[in-house]
């Protein structure tokens, strides 16, 4: 009987954890799994306005709104 309560306990603390782990994963469904080399980024922001920062590896990883850029200043891709 002991055996089936731990078992339980450790059931619903796993399930309990995936739930509040799951409130900070960014879903990347449907992303390219791919890294561009990319230069470096720009960002909608007071802040930073047009800086060059530096960039995360794809779209789906950076910032909404953000856009990655090539070294000759082309746009990668502007994330969403």
């Amino acid at each position: 009987m002991a055996f089936n309560k731990v078992g339980v306990s450790f059931l619903v603390i796993v399930i309990c954890g995936a739930i509040i782990l799951e409130g900070g994963v960014r879903r990347v469904e449907g992303c390219e799994q791919v890294c561009y080399e990319a230069a470096y980024m720009t960002c909608p922001s007071s802040s930073s306005g047009e800086e060059h920062l530096s960039p995360s590896c794809n779209c789906c990883l950076a910032p909404r709104g953000c856009t990655l850029y090539n070294s000759d200043g082309s746009a990668i891709c502007t994330a969403n």
